[in-house]
């Protein structure tokens, strides 16, 4: 294993010490918790948005606390839900006597994790509401896309709840949005190699190197097939064409996110949001924005994802409403 680290068991809090210190403007631990990430300045008047789930995704999930975004994150080990207390404390710290809007991964942990804290801040007097983002098509046939993995797609719930919390909307009306931006999202990723955690000291999981999977989970969760890896073009076609089996874009305007998955440079990146843009120009898919770059990883795995959210007024303004922070500026 060679990686950039010190004491591999001091391997999350060093990143979030590093992170806030780096970027002192936009967070700040709190004082409750040290595996709580808030804005550094709290907002006032408005709902409060949260998140939490495992470290080695970053960006996600602490990556996405500033101004249009979210409130709070309760970070955990890596590739590990937080805890309970850890995502209570984050809901107390995001709460600004508006409700609190809790968004996260279609992870079993994380899930449970989030249900006993809001059960816990609910007799605090807290009002949450929850959304689980099930973008990742992978995971489970469309009849059961409640059943599917929260992966890249999370960034754009985040974004354009984020802005709509900032005007003053209601905790209801936030929840309505981000539900209404999850059900038109749909991302499909593949994986060229495995990561290796920096407490485990070994890959997740073994892939030859002449191979790839398509759909595997930001965890090492299996895909829905193991293949022969394949020129760019030829894999960037394939996921184009599992995307629009699932998901009808006729005559539609999208917004479109060529995610790295960790190692995979910008280079290969552009290579792929090339051949996307072709195919989809070719069907008449207006491409309304294009985010290329690492905004949800698994540490350093190699490969990337290509999502897709299906845009209308209300989705397109919040998204394009002013937010920032250090890995999404508007």
């Amino acid at each position: 294993m060679k990686k950039i680290i010190n004491n591999p068991s001091n391997f999350v809090d060093e990143t979030i010490d590093g992170l806030i210190k780096s970027h002192p403007n936009i967070y700040s631990l709190a004082s409750d918790n040290s595996r709580v990430i808030t804005r550094a300045i709290k907002s006032s008047n408005k709902v409060g948005l949260v998140t939490g789930g495992g470290s080695g995704h970053l960006p996600v999930f602490t990556g996405y606390i500033g101004k249009g975004l979210l409130d709070s994150c309760a970070i955990g080990s890596v590739f590990a839900s937080p805890s309970v207390e850890q995502i209570a404390s984050a809901i107390r710290n995001a709460n600004n006597g508006n409700g609190v809007l809790c968004l996260l991964g279609n992870y079993g942990g994380d899930v449970m994790n989030f249900e006993m804290a809001c059960e816990i801040v609910k007799d605090e007097g807290i009002e949450t509401k929850t959304v689980i983002v099930t973008d990742d098509i992978a995971s489970a046939k469309p009849e059961e896309k409640e059943k599917r993995r929260g992966i890249a797609g999370m960034i754009f719930v985040f974004k354009v709840a984020g802005a709509l919390a900032e005007t003053g909307a209601s905790l209801q009306d936030v929840c309505e949005i981000a539900l209404e931006t999850n059900s038109k999202i749909r991302t499909l990723g593949v994986a060229l190699s495995p990561c290796i955690l920096p407490e485990a000291g070994k890959p997740t999981f073994e892939i030859n190197d002449d191979e790839i999977e398509i759909g595997m989970g930001i965890h090492g969760e299996p895909g829905i097939s193991r293949e022969k890896l394949k020129s760019a073009n030829d894999l960037t076609d394939d996921i184009c064409n599992r995307i629009l089996a699932d998901f009808d874009l006729s005559d539609q305007e999208i917004g479109l996110m060529i995610n790295s998955l960790g190692a995979t440079p910008l280079e290969e990146l552009y290579i792929v949001s090339r051949r996307v843009v072709e195919n989809f120009n070719k069907k008449k898919i207006k491409i309304f924005k294009n985010y290329v770059g690492r905004y949800a990883t698994s540490m350093e795995m190699a490969g990337m994802s290509v999502t897709v959210l299906k845009l209308n007024k209300n989705i397109k303004e919040n998204l394009l409403a002013p937010s920032y922070c250090p890995f999404w500026t508007n």
